[in-house]
């Protein structure tokens, strides 16, 4: 029989694969508690922005009672990235671990979900937390020689796009694009429905009115016949 676990992992793939053009997920020897994970950096504001960056994310069987694992395949420089590739973010930490002092909010629960952690994962590139690193060397060269520390990230880019799986379909930018602006439309074509909404509303409150005054009249009429 099927654990709940793996239920629930199914759908978080399925809708993840549908969803997120820009993560590539596979499983393991057809494991649904192993993923391989590639993430496609679209943001122009990023200072990885083309990168494919690769990891394995293990879940347990008690998921989601317990976070999953990730480790970046290869392992990149960075502030919270041990050298092995295992990524330290609160996310992945169980609350009331009395070896930090994390913010039980900032940690992981069972209302979190694997998007939430892949988003987490591409927040924390570009804005590391230095003053709890698992690699002391990257967290120093960021604080200290903020360009040194750039050169290697931008090495780590480059190596990535090596890695990118020929049946990847890179997201158009200009897909992206049009997304937004029909967004932007929706949400005025929103503001127009809801004035007319409020036509509506007038008029109804005007046959309202007139109902009532018929009803009085009504009255009137019903009492002069009494």
């Amino acid at each position: 029989m099927i654990s709940s676990a793996a239920v629930l992992l199914q759908k978080e793939l399925k809708d993840l694969s549908k969803n997120q053009p820009c993560f590539y997920i596979q499983l393991q020897n057809d494991n649904i508690y192993d993923w391989d994970v590639g993430l496609y950096i679209d943001n122009s504001d990023s200072k990885y922005n083309g990168a494919f960056l690769r990891g394995k994310m293990q879940f347990p069987r008690n998921y989601p009672f317990a976070p999953p694992t990730f480790r970046f395949t290869p392992a990149i420089f960075h502030p919270n990235v041990y050298t092995d590739g295992r990524l330290c973010i609160s996310i992945l930490h169980r609350a009331g671990d009395i070896y930090n002092d994390e913010p039980s909010n900032e940690t992981w629960s069972p209302a979190q979900c694997v998007e939430s952690i892949l988003i987490s994962i591409l927040s924390v590139l570009d804005d590391p937390n230095i003053n709890s690193p698992a690699n002391v060397d990257a967290a120093k060269l960021f604080r200290d020689d903020r360009e040194a520390y750039y050169r290697k990230v931008a090495k780590d880019v480059a190596r990535s796009k090596e890695d990118i799986p020929a049946d990847f379909n890179i997201p158009d930018p200009s897909t992206k694009k049009l997304e937004d602006e029909y967004e932007d439309e929706w949400f005025y074509d929103e503001d127009d429905d809801d004035d007319d909404d409020d036509d509506d509303d007038d008029d109804d409150q005007s046959l309202y009115d007139d109902d009532v005054e018929m009803s009085e009249d009504y009255g009137d009429t019903e009492g002069g016949k009494k």
